[in-house]
């Protein structure tokens, strides 16, 4: 299985060096596709160094002016080639070594759809806000759904490339996540789980994710259910 990693970006020059290290130690096969959404300080610079300078092949893509997660995804995968998706955040609040584990449910069960859960084991570092936000949502996407989800919120989705093309995400911020899960499970495709390990960041590290998205988020799982 050949893997397409999408990188979306902003304004992450602290961390996004480190992030692409552990990301190419994985998989030396993996495609990595990097998207700048329009980032501000010197994260663009520093990624045209570092694929100037590796041997690695990155794809770099870039928006002119931030258009969010959303917009970022689709533009990565618009460019990827591999059979399965993944997305990787530019910090370090997930592990890419967890890779492995949803690549295995994969393998094992010939899935389409499998979800990293930061609430399928140890307990995770996140803020009681952070928590009780992604709770709440994940509660709200079983019962409007039908699901038995743990973790809607997170990150690490690997989804096979044709599907992820089918799902024609049309959200451009934060409220992708949302999207993508409502309309995994209204095609009735099974999403699997697998713990992953996590470490949260505050807003003064840089987490961008407010209660406005936690808005947004229940508008579009409950727009998604009713057109749906």
């Amino acid at each position: 299985m050949r893997l397409s990693i999408i990188v979306p970006v902003f304004n992450e020059r602290a961390t996004v060096l480190q992030v692409l290290d552990r990301v190419a130690a994985i998989d030396s096969e993996a495609e990595i596709i990097v998207v700048d959404d329009g980032s501000t300080d010197d994260t663009r610079a520093l990624l045209v160094e570092r694929a100037r300078r590796t041997d690695r092949k990155i794809t770099l893509v870039r928006h002119p002016v931030n258009r969010g997660k959303g917009a970022a995804l689709s533009s990565g995968v618009g460019r990827a080639t591999g059979d399965y998706v993944i997305v990787q955040d530019a910090d370090l609040e997930y592990d890419p070594a967890d890779y492995r584990k949803l690549i295995a449910v994969v393998d094992a069960r010939h899935a389409e759809a499998v979800y990293g859960s930061r609430f399928g084991g140890a307990r995770p570092s996140m803020s009681v806000r952070h928590r009780i936000g992604n709770r709440l949502l994940t509660g709200l996407t079983n019962l409007l759904y039908g699901s038995s989800l743990t973790d809607m919120e997170t990150c690490y989705k690997l989804i096979r490339r044709g599907l992820f093309e089918e799902l024609a995400i049309a959200c451009n911020r934060f409220d992708v996540e949302p999207e993508i899960t409502a309309k995994l499970l209204r095609a009735g495709v099974t999403i699997h789980e697998v713990p992953i390990s996590y470490t949260g960041r505050s807003f003064a590290e840089g987490k961008k994710i407010s209660w406005v998205d936690f808005v947004s988020a229940v508008w579009t799982l409950v727009r998604l259910r009713v057109s749906g």
